[in-house]
């Protein structure tokens, strides 16, 4: 069944940061109207768990020589399938300078803002339209932005303490939050590096690559050298966040 849009509620103006996302060409239209700058949740991935708590912020730079309308529309969305989401609204502009304004719309998911499909994780579009105040209007798709389902990720190194040379087995689960279910399942088939640390060190080195099993299990041996932390490394994919785990510290002796 195709799903409904979501409009989005307006939570003020935030300053523009982030990377600046490609777009097409400054006159979309024939209007004097031109985009500086566009940038979707501080250039980073918006990434969606399981809860209604998840925010993120649309900003545009417009000017024109006019000045530009505390107006417009901003809209991220994807249609893939049968499956269509969007989240749009009404910005707040803030103007910076006579000709220059700053539109941000903040996007607060709740009670009656919900989260998509999982066939929708990937590149959504992002649409601008911003007005002049002497009418003229700029109105265009403006490149692509990157929505993913959040992973997370566990570890347990054992035994510990461990005698110098024997095995340590270490342990964990990948999973990925199931938007359609509002759970946490496995992420299954997915190469997952393990990483160490040595006690004295700061920095972490790949000791090899796991690939999850069928429920997003990850078992593997290793032999026991040195004090040291153990960790999971999960990359992510075009679809889901990237995570890694905290390290787990094992005592050789």
């Amino acid at each position: 069944m195709r799903a409904t849009s979501i409009s989005a509620a307006v939570v003020g103006a935030v300053a523009l940061c982030g990377s600046v996302l490609a777009g097409p060409p400054a006159y979309a239209t024939e209007t004097d109207v031109v985009i500086k700058k566009v940038s979707v949740n501080g250039g980073k991935s918006i990434v969606f768990g399981t809860s209604r708590t998840e925010s993120f912020t649309i900003s545009v730079t417009a000017s024109d020589d006019s000045g530009i309308k505390n107006d417009g529309f901003l809209q991220i969305e994807r249609e893939k399938g049968d499956d269509y989401w969007s989240y749009h609204g009404v910005p707040r502009c803030t103007a910076v300078s006579a000709t220059t304004s700053t539109c941000s719309l903040t996007v607060k998911l709740e009670r009656d803002i919900d989260l998509p499909r999982n066939t929708l994780a990937g590149p959504w579009n992002v649409y601008v339209q911003i007005e002049s105040k002497d009418g003229d209007l700029y109105s265009a798709d403006y490149g692509t932005h990157s929505v993913k389902r959040r992973s997370t990720l566990g570890v347990d190194a054992a035994p510990e303490p461990v005698t110098k040379g024997k095995a340590i087995t270490v342990t964990g689960k990948l999973a990925r939050a199931n938007w359609d279910k509002y759970v946490y399942a496995g992420y299954t088939n997915q190469s997952v590096q393990l990483q160490f640390r040595p006690k004295d060190s700061n920095t972490y080195s790949t000791v090899k690559t796991v690939k999850s099993d069928g429920t997003g299990k990850l078992r593997t041996t290793v032999t026991a050298s040195r004090d040291g932390y153990w960790r999971w490394n999960f990359a992510g994919t075009s679809t889901t966040a990237a995570t890694k785990t905290a390290g787990d510290f094992v005592d050789v002796r």
